[in-house]
């Protein structure tokens, strides 16, 4: 398996170190628009790692908005993989270009929605991953596979979502994702700050679009953002927090897979954090749409989004100056296999010490990273697989978690997941 990774950022950075400990796969090119960036990780992995990965990593210069440098890359390499690590709107070049390449395909986000109607009466517009599903037939006749949304949220949380529908459910009433952390930035002088752990681009598309919700009478459909609040508690010390709906690949997937009545995704966000999206929507700052501004060198047009971005600490530079944990995982309810009411909270916690003094990476970003590394080695080894584009429901999940949880002394990764059962 020759992996050609698309991103070197924060995410992509966590890919890479994470896949570094693991022996499946034959050669990883880590690719970014930034050549520097991409060696920059290499370096990283080969001061940790030395002669054990010495020749399987090369940095390579992509430009993620060309489909036919993204072919050409892939093709140069021998890519069998190619591995998204970049914002959702690169996706459909790097869609397309993983297939020109005859290579099978990962991601972690899938294509954008078009604007959804705020009334909830109304149906959606373009939803997230429905560009990507319309193209299933040419993945489909190519012989290739697309697995789509392989992150934490979607990707584990659909993970989480087939077990519990396979082995603690014969009825479904509500998979419900629900992310919580409590975690904190602080700047040098240790004043807590305003930092995103995730980028702010991917943040402000999934929190002030409307979100989506399914039901099975009623198919998806939309509420306004930051609907239907509600406190969650989350496990190993996070405790309470206000989680509210949020636009998410989670619910677009997992009713394609899975009989369930109804499918949510809840983000907590924090009343901070939706003050500020508030405010960046009050003020046009959300826009993607460019504007002409001055600059030291003339007039510019400029995206107020990307703006944003850029007056924000990176994601990936925060990890030395944040504490906490983060949790990803699915609530359900439903009826167990006994007959009886039941309702569990499936879930994965991790702590940003531990991910920073292991990995160099901060907690959220490794936390996404893990799971597509673990579902390359599941395909690797043929215990997954499939043509067309498909989601992380459409295999078997149990091989998935035993691998995440096993001891890495056993061939795992040593990332034990929890099952609380809440009634």
């Amino acid at each position: 398996m020759k992996i050609l990774l698309v991103g070197a950022g924060g995410v992509g950075d966590a890919f890479a170190k994470i896949i570094a400990r693991r022996s499946f796969y034959e050669h990883v090119i880590v690719s970014d628009y930034d050549l520097g960036r991409a060696e920059r990780t290499i370096a990283a992995i080969l001061a940790g790692h030395g002669a054990d990965v010495a020749g399987r990593f090369t940095a390579a210069q992509i430009d993620a908005s060309d489909p036919d440098r993204v072919a050409s890359v892939a093709r140069e390499h021998g890519a069998t993989h190619v591995m998204n690590a970049v914002e959702p709107k690169f996706v459909p070049t790097i869609f397309a270009g993983a297939l020109a390449a005859g290579a099978d395909y990962l991601d972690m986000a899938m294509s954008l929605s078009e604007p959804h109607p705020t009334d909830p009466t109304a149906q959606t517009g373009v939803k997230l991953g429905d560009d990507q599903f319309a193209q299933a037939g040419d993945w489909e006749t190519a012989g290739r596979l697309a697995l789509v949304g392989m992150g934490v949220e979607p990707g584990l949380s659909d993970v989480f979502a087939r077990y519990a529908s396979d082995h603690l459910f014969s009825e479904i009433d509500e998979l419900g994702t629900r992310d919580g952390a409590n975690l904190v930035v602080r700047d040098e002088a240790g004043n807590e700050i305003f930092a995103p752990s995730f980028s702010i681009w991917t943040t402000i598309e999934e929190c002030l679009n409307p979100p989506v919700i399914f039901e099975k009478d009623r198919g998806w459909f939309t509420t306004p953002p930051f609907s239907e609040p509600e406190m969650f508690d989350f496990p190993e010390g996070i405790g309470p927090v206000e989680c509210v709906n949020v636009e998410h690949e989670d619910v677009l997937l997992m009713p394609r897979w899975l009989d369930a009545k109804r499918v949510t995704f809840k983000y907590g966000l924090g009343e901070e954090f939706i003050g500020v999206l508030k405010t960046l929507h009050l003020l046009g700052l959300d826009s993607v749409d460019p504007v002409r501004v001055r600059s030291a060198s003339g007039p510019a047009m400029v995206a107020p989004r990307d703006v944003v971005a850029a007056c924000l600490p990176d994601p990936a530079t925060i990890g030395p100056r944040m504490t906490g944990k983060t949790c990803a995982g699915v609530w359900v309810t439903g009826t167990g296999p006994d007959g009886a009411p039941r309702e569990v909270y499936l879930y994965h916690v991790a702590d940003n010490e531990w991910t920073m003094a292991e990995y160099g990476a901060q907690c959220v970003v490794w936390q996404t990273a893990l799971n597509p590394v673990i579902a390359l080695e599941l395909l690797a080894a043929g215990t997954w697989g499939g043509i067309g584009v498909l989601g992380p429901e459409a295999f078997d999940a149990k091989p998935f978690l035993d691998l995440m949880s096993a001891p890495e002394s056993e061939g795992g990764y040593g990332q034990p997941w929890g099952l609380q059962d809440r009634l």
